[in-house]
């Protein structure tokens, strides 16, 4: 397929993943050797441009990973990060010696805040350093990238002066990162600018940001970076990292995507694994995903607002600048809730193949509204069983009767299930066990489903305070290769699990094959 003009002309930013690295630095965050090497190949598989697995000389464990990692993946540059030390370079070098593309990272402190309050040093010793260790780095490696730590609070004379000292040792990328989120956009893309111009050989090496997100501006501030002549942003999935975080990719991305052409700039990244990616991580991390994150958050691409979704049924990009389905999100925009409207009930109810005449849906939307009035969502296994009450209609496959579950010390849970069978109004009864009283349940319950529906996700939300708290499940399963949605609210979590599962069951088989 050939590329338009203006596509043709945009820049190829390059992406530096340091999810494994400065994303695991956040607390709480800790992965496993294991969990790096198989994220590494997810990340990988998305098309990152730059792999950084984690800081060798500082435990065995991230050192055997980032060994491990350099020795396997062959489609992504392999990074070894080092302060401005000797031996953490050693490290660095032997760490990723089987790498078939790598380099050396390396920094020191730049601002005067450091240098008095953390180095200790004054700015002639650490420029002294800054230069005799990137010398040093050059030695064993053509690529070596110079990070001067906070540089968006360096007086722009004090971070030429550094710059200009690395270039002439052989520092081939310059990384002018805002490590503490302070810098302002236009600032930031000031500064890049500035020692570009301003360094002797400025103009011959390529040029990094690294931005964390205190003031909520490290993508803009990464935008700003492009602007000002970056070629190479550094992200992390989700925007994990210290304190707040980093420049989201999946955020950086979707910006570039959408508006490469006013950018003039775009990357290699698949789309389409962005959100599986997301997910991974998440769950590998144990840091839940908020509701409203940009692009991968479960309010992204969803419209509970009745002009909004009538707006979307029509045309799409009345209310989305962006394709969910591109980025391999599930397709499930419409919310059903207070503010929904009979153009969403009826589209929700044609995705399950029901018909409904005039005055089944004018039954159906006053049964809808007191129920969404209670409790301000509606699920589909409610709207279904609404259906079924109002018309008489078999609106599901299957139906979750009673659940029992024998929890204790025991390193392993036990569940019994009772099924019902819609279309032939048989029950049958179902026992399984799992490490938890969750995985006892589904396990349980999937032994019922005639069809190989596959489990895919749980997510358990809590929607109040208090013993009396209700709680929300949200199931994704997997058929024929489609990904399909459930929710449940109950208060019981096990039970909302288990209706969830069953919703989520029901619409893939319900849902008409395209």
């Amino acid at each position: 397929m050939m590329r338009s003009p203006v596509e043709a002309q945009r820049r190829t930013i390059q992406i530096f993943d340091t999810t494994l690295r400065d994303g695991e630095q956040a607390p709480g965050a800790s992965l496993t050797p294991e969990q790096k090497i198989v994220l590494a190949g997810n990340l990988a598989d998305l098309g990152v441009d730059v792999l950084e697995p984690g800081f060798p000389v500082s435990s065995p464990g991230d050192f055997a990973a980032v060994q491990a990692i350099s020795r396997q993946i062959r489609n992504a540059e392999i990074c070894g990060f080092a302060r401005a030390v000797r031996g953490d370079i050693d490290a660095a070098v032997k760490a990723t010696m089987d790498a078939e593309r790598r380099r050396i990272h390396l920094f020191i402190s730049s601002s005067d805040i450091h240098l008095r309050h953390q180095l200790r040093k004054s700015r002639a010793e650490v420029v002294a350093t800054a230069r005799e260790m990137t010398a040093y780095a050059r030695k064993f490696c053509d690529t070596v990238e110079f990070t001067a730590m906070d540089a968006a609070r360096t007086g722009i004379d004090d971070l030429i002066e550094m710059i200009e000292a690395v270039i002439e040792e052989g520092a081939t990328i310059i990384n002018l990162p805002d490590t503490v989120g302070y810098a302002l956009p236009h600032e930031y893309g000031e500064m890049f600018r500035r020692v570009r111009q301003g360094a002797r050989g400025g103009d011959k090496v390529i040029y990094s940001a690294h931005c964390h997100n205190d003031l909520g501006l490290a993508v803009a501030n990464s935008l700003a970076a492009i602007e000002g002549g970056a070629s190479q942003i550094e992200v992390t999935v989700n925007g994990v990292g210290e304190r707040t975080g980093n420049c989201a990719m999946e955020e950086l991305a979707m910006a570039l995507e959408t508006r490469g052409e006013a950018l003039g700039a775009k990357t290699n990244l698949v789309l389409g694994k962005l959100y599986e990616t997301s997910r991974l991580v998440s769950e590998m991390m144990h840091f839940p995903i908020p509701y409203n994150k940009p692009v991968v958050g479960r309010n992204a691409f969803q419209h509970e607002s009745g002009i909004h979704q009538d707006g979307l049924l029509k045309d799409r990009s009345t209310y989305e600048i962006m394709d969910p389905e591109k980025l391999g999100i599930p397709r499930s925009m419409i919310i059903l809730g207070k503010h929904s409207g009979r153009h969403a009930l009826k589209d929700r109810t044609a995705k399950y193949g029901i018909s409904l005449d005039a005055g089944e849906l004018e039954t159906l939307y006053e049964a809808f509204k007191e129920t969404a009035d209670r409790q301000k969502t509606v699920s589909d296994e409610q709207l279904l069983q609404m259906i079924s009450q109002s018309t008489g209609r078999v609106t599901g496959r299957y139906e979750l009767g009673d659940v029992q579950v024998l929890a204790g010390s025991a390193p392993r849970r036990v569940a019994a299930v009772t099924v019902r069978n819609l279309a032939t109004g048989a029950e049958s009864s179902h026992t399984s066990t799992g490490e938890g009283p969750l995985e006892a349940v589904i396990a349980a319950i999937s032994q019922a489903i005639d069809e190989q529906v596959t489990f895919a996700g749980l997510e358990l939300h809590s929607l109040g305070k208090g013993e009396d708290a209700y709680g929300e499940a949200v199931v994704d399963v997997e058929w024929n290769g489609v990904r399909h949605r459930g929710t449940a609210i109950h208060q019981d979590i096990v039970m909302a699990a288990g209706i969830a599962f069953i919703a989520a069951c029901n619409a893939a088989l319900l849902t008409p094959v395209q």
